[in-house]
């Protein structure tokens, strides 16, 4: 094999490896017509939310009373691979959720994925909510839709090469992002299971 046809090859070789690795971090989405915020139940919704305890990560640390409620985020969270910072997940239409839509949240909660194509870290626990049913998504999405709002800007992960290379997080999605049961049990504890291995997180 002379060098240009090598080098020929190589070239090849690395364009179709880009292009597979590029098809194998590509994030999964609902299709957009698949969700319909109609029929969310708010009440449900705010069970959902306890269960979930969504105001341990994305409350301010010194929150209390009804301030809790107030999802402006900023919470650190120290690990292995870096700094993560819980975000505001309030209405904000700017610093929240609140420009999102229905399927943008579904979305994130069982594939960990941003409205805009982009992974998220699993620091959001995603994992377990991958096993959420969607009618529960939307019963908390209404609920979440009736909290209060809150401008506070987010504050930026401090992760290093190469985990901040968000596009990897496809390939690790694909070896440990499963909805199914973590644990087989009987008909009589399957709300159970549900519940700590779903909304509650408890993994």
């Amino acid at each position: 094999m002379t060098g240009g046809v090598r080098r020929a090859f190589l070239g090849v070789a690395v364009v179709a490896g880009a292009v597979a690795g590029w098809v194998l971090t590509a994030p999964e989405t609902v299709p957009d017509n698949s969700v319909s915020a109609v029929g969310g139940d708010v009440e449900r919704g705010r069970t959902i939310f306890a269960i979930g305890g969504c105001v341990s990560c994305h409350a301010a640390d010194d929150a209390k009373g009804e301030r809790k409620l107030v999802l402006s985020g900023g919470r650190p969270f120290v690990t292995a691979f870096g700094t993560f910072y819980a975000p505001n997940i309030s209405p904000d239409p700017d610093a929240g959720i609140g420009a999102w839509d229905v399927v943008d949240f579904v979305n994130a909660m069982k594939h960990g994925v941003s409205p805009d194509g982009s992974h998220y870290y699993p620091a959001f626990p995603y994992t377990s909510y991958a096993r959420m049913k969607t009618e529960d998504l939307l019963d908390l999405w209404a609920y979440m839709r009736a909290l209060p709002a809150s401008g506070q800007a987010n504050s930026p992960h401090a992760v290093g090469f190469p985990f901040s290379v968000r596009r990897g997080l496809g390939l690790w999605k694909r070896l440990y992002l499963d909805p199914g049961p973590v644990v087989e049990v009987g008909v009589d504890l399957e709300r159970g299971r549900y519940l700590v291995e779903g909304p509650g997180h408890c993994g």
